[in-house]
């Protein structure tokens, strides 16, 4: 090998590496590595069948389920937090912004109020409370915050 080939193949190396870099720590990965957004709260109350919890966590959508419409309206997304635990977020679409542009596969981070069920769990209050009564939850997806 000449050493014009050698060098090519040195900065392709090069790329590859910084290019894997970048992914680790940008990657789809990355939010769910947060040791913030770990989920061990939801882990702990669903196995200790807890409610009224205010949590935080991150995952992946695999399902965009129907809007629920009646009385307030709520936007219905399965979040898989775990290879093996899945979660219900009940966002209130009277109250917050509809994520719209959200889809199957994307990554979220949230915050609202656990409640256990044998399904895995419902996180609500994930918007602003007008009344004060509960913390005030959110949802962030493509660095844009519901709340």
């Amino acid at each position: 090998m000449d050493s014009r080939n050698t060098r090519k193949l040195i900065y392709i190396i090069i790329f590859i590496l910084v290019a894997l870099r970048f992914y680790t720590t940008h990657g789809p990965t990355a939010i769910t590595d947060n040791p913030a957004y770990d989920n061990s709260e939801i882990t702990r109350a669903y196995s200790e069948r807890l409610e009224n919890i205010q949590v935080n966590g991150s995952g992946t959508v695999i399902k965009l389920l129907p809007d629920d419409l009646k009385g307030s309206r709520h936007q219905k997304i399965i979040v898989r937090i775990s290879p093996d635990h899945t979660i219900l977020i009940a966002h209130n679409i009277d109250l917050a912004p509809r994520l719209d542009t959200l889809k199957e596969g994307d990554t979220i981070r949230f915050s609202g109020e656990y409640e256990y069920n044998s399904r895995g769990g419902v996180v609500h209050w994930t918007h602003h409370d007008p009344k004060g009564h509960h913390a005030d939850g959110w949802i962030i997806h493509d660095n844009t915050t519901y709340k």
